[in-house]
């Protein structure tokens, strides 16, 4: 599948946490943490758990970047 998403990290999951609703889906990207919360049907459809090899994709229309 192509995407329009430039911003495509691979990367592993390291943990995930089921809320009633939502989930948080924690993955290690080369040494860095990047959360993402979704909602728990799609966590649970994914069926991801730590250890997964995932691909993080970020669509935004605003970075910020520090120094």
């Amino acid at each position: 599948m192509e995407l329009s998403a430039r911003n495509q990290l691979k990367g592993t999951v390291t943990a995930v946490t089921h809320g009633q609703v939502m989930s948080e889906v924690a993955v290690d990207i080369g040494g860095q943490t990047i959360v993402s919360a979704i909602t728990r049907s799609s966590a649970e459809r994914l069926n991801l758990a730590p250890g997964d090899q995932v691909t993080v994709i970020i669509k935004a229309t605003e970075v910020i970047i520090g120094k």
